[in-house]
Formats: C-alpha cells, sequence, structure tokens
C-alpha cells in the first residue's frame, strides 16, 4: 500500500509540474509581450498606433499605424470563417452520422491529411491555383484560409457530435421526425458546444495564420477598398519585417504581437462567455 501511495503521489506531482510548466509559458509570452510592446505603443501613441492607417519605418518621422493591418486580419478571418465553418459543420454531420463505412475509411484519412500539410504548401497550391484567378487579393487569402481550418473544425466537431448520446438520435426518429431533421434540430444543437470550440480554433489558426497569406495575398500595406484587392495582415506584417527591423520599429512590430494575442484573447473570453450563457 506505502508503494502504490508513494507511485500515486509522483504521478499526481508530475501532472501538476505538466500543469504549472503549461501556464507558466503562458504567463512568460504575456510579461516578454508586454514588457517589450507596450512601451512601443506609449512612445507612438495608443491612438496613432491603432487607428493610423501608414506604416512606413523608412519615412521621417516614422509612421507606424496598424488600422489597414488589423482591417485585413478581420477581413480574411471572416472571409475564411463563411467559406470554412459551413463545409466544416455539414462535413462533420456527413462523417458522423451518414458516411458509409467504407467511404469514411477513405474521407477521413484524407481529412487527417490536411491538418498535416504544411502552410507553405497551402501557399503553394494558391499561387498555383488561386492567385490566377483572383490575383493576389483579400479573397484569395480567404480561399485558402478557409480550406486549412477545414481540418480543425471538422476533427472536433465530428467528435463533438459523434458524443451526443444516441437516445437524443434514436427518441426524435420514434417521434416521428425525418433522419435530416433529427440531426439538425436534435444532435447538432446538443453538440453546440464542442462545434463552438472547434470554431474558435479554427479561427484562431486563421488570425495566426502567415506564411500561406503573405504568399496570395500580396502583402500590401494599406487600407483593404476591395476584396480583390491585395492587403496585409498583422502576422504577416511581423514575419516581413522582423528580420532586419531594430530600435523602435522592432518594438513596434512587438507591439503588433500585443495587438494580435489581444485578439485572441477576446475570442476565447467570448467563447466562454458564450459557453456559460448556455449553461
Amino acid at each position: 500500500m506505502k508503494k502504490r501511495k508513494v507511485k500515486e503521489n509522483f504521478m499526481e506531482g508530475l501532472f501538476f509540474i505538466a500543469a504549472a510548466a503549461s501556464i507558466f509559458a503562458v504567463v512568460l509570452i504575456c510579461f516578454f509581450l508586454m514588457a517589450n510592446g507596450v512601451p512601443a505603443i506609449g512612445k507612438i501613441g495608443l491612438v496613432k498606433f491603432l487607428f493610423g492607417t501608414e506604416w512606413s519605418p523608412s519615412d521621417i518621422p516614422p509612421l507606424y499605424g496598424i488600422a489597414s493591418m488589423i482591417v485585413g486580419s478581420l477581413y480574411v478571418t471572416a472571409g475564411a470563417i463563411i467559406i470554412g465553418v459551413p463545409i466544416g459543420l455539414f462535413t462533420a454531420v456527413f462523417l458522423s452520422k451518414i458516411c458509409p463505412t467504407k467511404l469514411y475509411k477513405i474521407m477521413k484519412p484524407g481529412v487527417d491529411l490536411l491538418a498535416g500539410i504544411p502552410s507553405v504548401v497551402y501557399g503553394f497550391f494558391g499561387m498555383a491555383a488561386v492567385v490566377p484567378i483572383f490575383g493576389n487579393s483579400i479573397i484569395s487569402g480567404c480561399i485558402i484560409l478557409g480550406i486549412m481550418i477545414l481540418p480543425t473544425i471538422i476533427g472536433i466537431s465530428e467528435s463533438a457530435i459523434r458524443a451526443v448520446p444516441s437516445e437524443y438520435y434514436e427518441g426524435s426518429v420514434a417521434l416521428g421526425a425525418g433522419k435530416y431533421r433529427t440531426l439538425y434540430k436534435v444532435v447538432v444543437p446538443a453538440a453546440k458546444s464542442g462545434i463552438l470550440a472547434g470554431i474558435v480554433l479554427g479561427i484562431g489558426r486563421a488570425i495566426g495564420e502567415t506564411m500561406a497569406v503573405i504568399m496570395v495575398m500580396g502583402n500590401q500595406a494599406r487600407m483593404p477598398v476591395s476584396l480583390l484587392k491585395g492587403a496585409r495582415t498583422l502576422t504577416g506584417n511581423i514575419v516581413i519585417e522582423m528580420g532586419y527591423a531594430e530600435g523602435l520599429h522592432r518594438e513596434a512590430l512587438i507591439a503588433t504581437g500585443v495587438v494580435l494575442f489581444v485578439f485572441i484573447l477576446i475570442i476565447n473570453l467570448s467563447f466562454s462567455a458564450l459557453k456559460g450563457r448556455k449553461k
């Protein structure tokens, strides 16, 4: 019994260390971003930084306004959601409740393979298949990101739908509801929490994606005027210029990361609040 107790205490300690390490990593990232980014916002001015439409570090004095990149990020993320969420949800329902077993054995590995493809390969695909049609534009970024978030949405939504007790489906059918009416009126609403989690993770993937977006959106640091025009995202701005930035320029890029971090935080807090209200 004593040996068993020692093992249990050891495993509890190991789990605690793993959890503490995860929390410490988040705190460390927050500290780094705030310590290096917030002073830059103070030097530039919060209003000029967030609402300025011109980004030109080479000017005298330099201009560090990220409003155009905030708008570009919001546009491409919203477009990816519009494209990816319906397709992902319908695919998850099909795979979990409708798909024949033989076809499932083909489709499921295909969906999993999408998750393992490097983002640069998605970028090459976009350059070869999407850019020739729509040009280096926001809509090209929306299409590529919409495809990239599919594995996340499909995988988590499928698991959530499969977790719904079979009694829900059987009871609805027994009461006279049709198969598809039961799926979309009973099963999907019952799995709403898991589906929303998949969507939120997909949004996080879309906002944080860099390489593929750089390759298809044109990287024009200007206020977007059309979906068929190029734009630059917050992540793209950081990656493109961080390699040679120094001084206030480098600090402004880190401050851009702070804004991006705040966006992700707002999305996650909104999701948590929505879950709480649903319960």
